[in-house]
């Protein structure tokens, strides 16, 4: 059974994202410490929040060097993507610093809404994501990691969203795959088989 280690900061999508994870039979547990995280078999940053908050959550429970340094299989949910950039519109806040760049908030355009809310067409350009080129996924958010190298899938919302990234052991989805179906499911058990 694969153990997966969810960063609690004591808020957000942690219910949802670990039933989807007891489904697919992963053995799930929580951890608020340093410890906690060094010893993770799989560690995933959830996020639904803000980024300031997050990071001084983070702060507050000495986890920025755990997370950095973590070297297993990771992955960064919505919020928890982007705190894996170098910084955030979002309160103007340094985030983790594990990819280039800066999220910044998503403007609204004729015929285009912020938030942005509901199902996307992701193009993909990466294998083994468990994810294809017109699969629909779930997205909520009102800003936006920048489209770097790492970016394995888009999404279009007036602009090309990054809805996949991935470096070294991290990866990010801006989507949530806890509300996406079973494309969602299908992209957690790629994940968890890496």
């Amino acid at each position: 059974m694969t153990a997966v280690t969810l960063v609690d900061l004591g808020y957000g999508n942690l219910g949802s994202i670990e039933t989807s994870l007891r489904r697919l039979g992963a053995e799930v547990t929580r951890a608020s410490d340093p410890e906690g995280i060094v010893e993770a078999e799989r560690l995933l940053l959830p996020g639904v929040g803000a980024a300031r908050f997050a990071m001084e959550r983070i702060g507050q429970l000495g986890l920025r060097d755990a997370l950095r340094d973590f070297k297993r299989p990771a992955l960064g949910i919505c919020l928890g993507m982007h705190l894996l950039f170098e910084h955030s519109e979002e309160g103007e806040v340094e985030t983790l610093g594990l990819l280039p760049g800066t999220v910044r908030q998503l403007q609204p355009a004729p015929g285009i809404t912020i938030p942005h809310m509901g199902w996307s067409k992701l193009e993909v350009a990466a294998q083994n994501v468990g994810l294809s080129s017109g699969d629909y996924v779930y997205f909520a958010h009102s800003f936006a990691a920048p489209d770097v190298s790492a970016t394995v899938a888009i999404a279009q919302h007036g602009v090309r969203i990054p809805a996949v990234v991935r470096s070294g052991n991290w990866t990010g989805a801006q989507f949530h795959p806890e509300r996406s179906g079973p494309v969602g499911t299908r992209f957690l058990s790629s994940w968890l088989s890496t």
